[in-house]
């Protein structure tokens, strides 16, 4: 019986590990995800914000997306010349609302990401990150730009519909559907205030259709952009690191970004 019991805690290590199940509630709502676009058909950035953010932090978020997915990063130390090892976890796909049978992807502005980010320990990618995890990606997509009211909540739910006939079911990391909402020192330093820096959209080439971009003020809110979550441990040389801690040291910091300054963590609430 104690062999078995001992056995049994063997198999279960792997899947405790801290970092790699996102901190979601119990879920208690039961808005799906086309119901929440039904709901939010007419509905402004605020409103919209608003109504993600009850819902994500009540729990609705479809089980798949709970399960963080390891990204192994490294980078050279100028000084002594080794390689620096690490890993870092990142959900599999883009914020989602909804059931496991029905969700969808959500936009919604850096500061409502953000709040949704502290509440479950997680992080935004920086521009190095995206790069990284679309390298490690399973399924990569070809980016399907739209060009009429880009802003409403009937595109965000079309552009929902058309990545999923591209996905066809297929399961794992996905990239190259959304343009991500990032932390980027270019924030900090833009004479404009109340900036949102976004990056990315990967064509099948993995070059970038968004170069790294400070223009929109934050209220600005596409059919493009996703919110993609970050687990705020990293795994440097297997010891457990905050990411400020790791963009803070300047040996450290190539692993997670490739800016000249790093020193931009997180968007301030409103």
């Amino acid at each position: 019986m104690f062999r078995a019991s001992v056995f049994l805690l063997i198999l279960l290590l792997p899947a405790c590990q801290p970092g790699r199940m996102m901190p979601v509630p119990r879920r208690t709502g039961t808005l799906t995800g086309s119901g929440f676009y039904a709901q939010a058909a007419a509905m402004n950035w605020q409103s919209r914000d608003s109504l993600v953010l009850q819902e994500a932090l009540s729990g609705n978020i479809p089980p798949f997306l709970r399960r963080f997915v390891p990204v192994s990063v490294s980078a050279r130390d100028s000084v002594t010349g080794k390689t620096i090892h690490a890993v870092y976890y990142v959900s599999p796909d883009y914020l989602s609302i909804g059931s496991r049978e029905d969700w969808a992807r959500v936009n919604i502005t850096p500061y409502a990401a953000q709040r949704i980010a502290d509440s479950f320990q997680c992080f935004l990618p920086t521009r190095k990150m995206v790069d990284d995890i679309y390298r490690a990606a399973r399924i990569k997509l070809e980016p399907v730009p739209m060009y009429a009211y880009r802003d409403s909540t009937p595109v965000m739910w079309q552009h929902h519909l058309i990545i999923e006939g591209q996905r066809k079911g297929r399961k794992g990391l996905i990239a190259g559907i959304k343009k991500d909402v990032v932390i980027s020192g270019k924030i900090s330093r833009e004479p404009k205030q109340d900036r949102v820096a976004i990056y990315g959209w990967h064509r099948a080439d993995g070059r970038p259709i968004q170069p790294l971009y400070t223009g929109h003020v934050y209220g600005w809110v596409d059919y493009s952009q996703g919110i993609r979550l970050v687990y705020r441990k990293i795994k440097v040389e297997g010891r457990w690191m905050d990411y400020t801690a790791v963009l803070a040291d300047p040996r450290l910091q190539k692993l997670l970004c490739d800016e000249t300054a790093c020193d931009y963590y997180r968007y301030p609430y409103q």
